[in-house]
């Protein structure tokens, strides 16, 4: 099988292949990027560059039902979400648009001393090498391409090899929009590829979307040759519950925040930290649910996500936890399952679970309940459920976390910046300041 190919997870059946690019292949779509950027960005205008996102949001709304077959076929995403993930990628692609002129604008800096003026103007840096994973192949992409093509940076775009066909629809999609040749590449590429990519002097930036150890492979050869890292990596987001006047809505809210994409998400929520005088209802309650769900519940990505995940789950009960579950693995498709007395001792307390598993643990205190919450490598998403307005404040002051949202799940939008801290990478998407990464701050001073 080639490195790149359609899988469908439910059956394990390869439904399509595609050719690894060639060298020769690579050092083309650099060269069109880059050109690409020298005689297309820097004499195109904000408007006519909001204009083409325009159109890629129109066409990303005319193909949905197309798009969202596709991505149901790679990755095993339930059609409804996959059909909401095509909106919320054109909702994006329409932000950057709407907006672009204002994030753009010349900002003025008032002097302290001296006669005249001064203004930072907002320009594009070059060519971005993109790195996107399959868990969602065109939200990520929007998160990324839609900012920095409404700056005028151009895009080479490595997808997950198990994306392949929503990588070409992608694509297609600018191509059709009519974006110049090399504006936006798509390559099916090796990681050889593309580590030598970021080193060529044509690439200005990476950013990535993925695991601890493709984030730091990456940034290492950035780091090395001087590059602009942008890194969106694991998560292990606290789910905390401090005080509930609707248990049972706070039960809902958290079995939504596990298993949206069958709890393939970053900021999925995973750890679920309950105050101790509602620990044995909300688990009674919570346990109830999520075995509810084994009857619906889609495949995860492939085979070997599931073998990941098994593997965590009996380490985990080899050192002292407890799990609870409803039927039988098959292939990838993973019974939902909930652990509680998961070990700090255990190596599986330090580790994403990613997919349909959920881990519960008892606070004795608002300070407990902090103190797990941030006994993690991980610093990217939170939740926070409390009565308490003063409460909520200060539990979300002393997270350590790049996101924190208050007793909602589901609440990202595309004004909303995204992006973690500790191991869960660095840099900001979404709203103005995923605009604001790749970028040439450019001090204009005039005497």
């Amino acid at each position: 099988m080639s490195l790149y190919a359609v899988v469908d997870p439910a059956t394990g059946k390869t439904v399509r292949e595609y050719p690894t690019a060639t060298d020769e292949e690579m050092q083309a779509a650099l060269s069109a990027a880059e050109k690409a950027h020298r005689e297309w960005s820097r004499r195109s205008t904000v408007l006519e560059r909001a204009g083409l996102l325009t159109r890629v949001a129109e066409l990303h709304t005319e193909r949905r039902d197309e798009l969202a077959k596709i991505i149901q076929r790679e990755m095993g995403k339930p059609l409804d979400q996959s059909l909401g993930e095509v909106d919320f990628s054109a909702a994006i692609y329409q932000y950057y648009a709407d907006n672009a002129e204002k994030f753009l604008a010349d900002e003025p800096i008032d002097l302290v001393e001296g006669s005249g003026s001064a203004l930072i103007r907002r320009r594009s840096i070059g060519v971005l090498i993109g790195i996107m994973p399959w868990n969602y192949p065109y939200y990520q992409v929007a998160r990324f391409a839609g900012p920095n093509l409404a700056l005028g940076n151009t895009i080479v775009l490595k997808h997950a090899p198990q994306c392949p066909e929503s990588a070409a629809a992608l694509h297609q999609i600018f191509s059709d929009a009519g974006y110049p040749e090399g504006a936006y590449v798509n390559v099916y590429a090796t990681n050889e590829q593309i580590a030598d990519a970021i080193a060529d002097p044509r690439v200005q930036g990476v950013s990535l979307t993925g695991s601890e150890r493709a984030g730091a492979a990456v940034a290492e050869i950035a780091g090395r040759n001087l590059k602009k890292v942008v890194l969106e990596l694991g998560g292990s987001d606290p789910f905390i519950v401090l005080s509930s006047d609707d248990l049972d809505a706070t039960v809902k809210a958290a079995v939504e925040g596990r298993f949206e994409n069958t709890g393939q998400a970053c900021n999925a929520a995973k750890r679920f930290i309950i105050a101790e005088d509602l620990y044995d209802d909300f688990v009674g309650r919570f346990t109830s649910e999520v075995l509810a769900t084994a009857d619906g519940l889609a495949p995860l990505s492939s085979v070997a996500a599931a073998d990941r995940l098994a593997e965590q789950v009996q380490q985990a009960i080899a050192e002292g936890a407890t799990i609870v579950s409803e039927g039988e693995r098959q292939g990838a498709f993973f019974p939902p399952a909930v652990l509680t007395n998961v070990s700090p001792d255990s190596r599986t307390y330090r580790e994403e679970l990613f997919g349909p598993v959920a881990t519960v643990y008892k606070a004795g205190s608002e300070a407990e309940a902090v103190e797990l919450a941030n006994d993690t490598p991980f610093g990217l998403g939170s939740y926070v459920f409390t009565t308490d307005p003063d409460q909520a404040s200060r539990v979300a002051d002393s997270l350590d976390a790049g996101m924190v949202f208050v007793n909602a799940v589901g609440a990202e939008g595309v004004e909303l910046p995204f992006g973690g801290v500790k191991r869960s990478g660095f840099g900001r998407e979404l709203g103005k300041y995923g605009i604001d990464e790749f970028v040439n701050k450019k001090l204009i001073r005039v005497s």
